[in-house]
């Protein structure tokens, strides 16, 4: 997603977010494109974490607990699992583009953290 600048050159994306583009100039989105400046980012973490114990460490701790009590201990072994999504807004004049990009883990939400935050800075002119 590129755009051809007045010089003739294409601008490249710096940064993308699900189906939405920004280069210096704009934000590209299939709704339409806004300049860069003028756009406000939202973004809602709409994932849960929820830990368990995995069912190996189940298994363990039945097996080893009719050999010795120590078989307890693999029930102390827990296991992270996140799932849902990410909600993307982009607003500005004549634009309005929600994206949902789905997650699965909490590194993937950081990142989508970092990348609108980098797409915000973008906006910011000295």
């Amino acid at each position: 997603m590129a755009r051809v600048d007045s010089n003739g050159g294409a601008s490249p994306a710096l940064v993308t977010i699900g189906d939405i583009a920004c280069t210096a100039e704009e934000a590209i989105t299939p709704s339409g494109r806004a300049p860069i400046t003028s756009v406000t980012w939202t973004l809602v973490d709409m994932s849960r974490t929820t830990r368990t114990i995995p069912t190996w460490a189940i298994v363990c701790a039945v097996i080893f607990f009719l050999f010795c009590f120590l078989g307890l201990l693999f029930l102390l072994a827990k296991e992270e699992r996140t799932e849902g999504w990410a909600q993307v807004t982009v607003q500005g004049p004549g634009l309005l583009h929600v994206t949902q990009v789905p997650v699965s883990s909490q590194l993937m939400v950081m990142d989508l953290n970092n990348r609108v935050n980098y797409a915000r800075s973008l906006g910011f002119r000295p």
